[in-house]
């Protein structure tokens, strides 16, 4: 059964989800303050974490950006409603999904699912186990990936990007074909949401815009990977 910790300081709410995932075959924890949380985190070992922005002593995007630090466990984060501004700093610091406050359960329950079947024993049918192209590599079996023989820290979201991008060298993506690839990101962000993604993304394979090793700006258009075929030893 899947772990979902939730990291809010609504004692009710904790109660009343931990129920109701039940239903659905989840297994919820909760923590009602950062420092619990992120102690639960290391213990717990969850699949998935939900996480509040407004917490005391230090507020979500603190927790996001700490847990981001040693774990690339999925994070849904819950947002004042219509806050585009906090959708835009959780992607920025790496979370998976979005739920605006107040919400229905059932919605985040199916927000969860979605998120799980992206991360959890997905299979990859038709694929080869490994692309590899000069100073990176990507195991699709153990999910993993190398960037100059040492282990690179993605999301999900971060993965899933650069697994559409180096298995489709050469073909350029327009951000509509990205959010349509990435059903995760949050449509109504559009193209900034995909921008923000591919920049986090740059930056964790130490690439620039100007010299670009693995991704190309198509200006007006998009993104297309141009990583290097790796020479034969």
């Amino acid at each position: 059964m899947p772990r979902i910790l939730l990291i809010d300081d609504d004692e009710k709410l904790g109660e009343l989800l931990g129920a109701y995932f039940k239903r659905f075959d989840l297994d919820l924890v909760a923590a009602n303050h950062p420092a619990l949380g992120l102690e639960k985190l290391e213990r717990e070992q969850p699949d998935l974490v939900i996480l509040d922005v407004m917490l005391p002593d230090q507020d979500g995007f603190a927790v996001c950006r700490e847990i981001r630090r040693k774990s690339s466990v999925p994070i849904i984060m819950l947002t004042a409603r219509g806050d585009v501004t906090d959708r835009v700093v959780g992607l920025e610091l790496g979370a998976d999904d979005y739920m605006p406050k107040p919400f229905e359960p059932r919605e985040l329950v199916a927000r969860v699912q979605n998120v799980l079947r992206r991360t959890v024993g997905r299979e990859e049918p038709g694929e080869p186990g490994r692309l590899v192209f000069e100073d990176l590599e990507i195991n699709l079996e153990r999910r993993t990936v190398d960037l100059e023989g040492s282990p690179l820290d993605l999301t999900t979201m971060e993965y899933q990007l650069l697994v559409l991008f180096a298995s489709n060298p050469g073909r350029t993506f327009t951000r509509d074909e990205i959010l349509n690839e990435l059903r995760g990101i949050d449509a109504q962000l559009f193209s900034r949401s995909v921008d923000i993604l591919v920049s986090r993304l740059r930056q964790k394979l130490k690439d620039t815009t100007r010299q670009p090793r693995f991704i190309k700006t198509v200006w007006g258009t998009g993104y297309t990977f141009v990583g290097a075929e790796a020479r034969s030893s």
